[in-house]
């Protein structure tokens, strides 16, 4: 069975999960501003799974506001180290500091999806994964980040589980569609039922 939807990201790994199970999608990107959102609710002492659960929300609700009776997947993942949230990097600098923080450490890689009608949430599901990282020295994390382009190094978050990031892990717990942005299983059963 194949779906039709409106993917309010700009992700192409995200886009690239849902057309291998014949989700086929409309990219119509949220444009939301992720940092603003973040600052304002870690202010609140929102938890990163409320933080991953709101952004989702928002971006599938901004689309989805606009586009009349069609289904919109928004989706957002966070890095949680010990109750820390982790974003994504904005320069080179950064994503050696992040991986320096996470170097030697287990931590929490946290997707949640939102699907919106209407301007509206129908429905939403947050899952996490556990990943330890091996502990590794300076030169080992510098190289690593030489051999990723700046488009993937900014789009995902520090690693790509699915290319060279692999080798950073010592142990990968959970479902690799999540570690990658997108719990789709949990999205084609929705899906399922909502089309019976």
């Amino acid at each position: 069975m194949s779906f039709k939807i409106i993917l309010a990201s700009k992700s192409e790994v995200r886009k690239k999960i849902l057309q291998e199970n014949n989700i086929f999608c409309e990219v119509i990107p949220s444009n939301v501003d992720e940092d603003m959102v973040k600052k304002s609710l870690e202010n609140e002492k929102a938890n990163p799974e409320l933080i991953s659960k709101n952004l989702a929300e928002l971006k599938a609700n901004k689309v989805s506001e606009k586009k009349n009776d069609e289904i919109v997947l928004g989706a957002d993942s966070v890095i949680d180290l010990n109750g820390e949230l982790i974003s994504k990097p904005t320069d080179r600098r950064e994503a050696l500091d992040i991986l320096k923080k996470l170097n030697g450490k287990k931590h929490r890689l946290i997707s949640s999806v939102c699907i919106s009608k209407n301007g509206s949430m129908i429905w939403n599901y947050t899952e996490s994964a556990e990943l330890t990282m091996k502990s590794m020295n300076i030169e080992d994390l510098q190289l690593y980040l030489s051999k990723i382009k700046d488009k993937e190094l900014y789009a995902y978050n520090v690693y790509q589980i699915e290319g060279e990031g692999r080798k950073l892990f010592s142990k990968i717990e959970g479902d690799e569609n999540t570690i990658m942005g997108l719990p789709v299983e949990k999205i084609k059963n929705y899906l399922s039922n909502l089309n019976n």
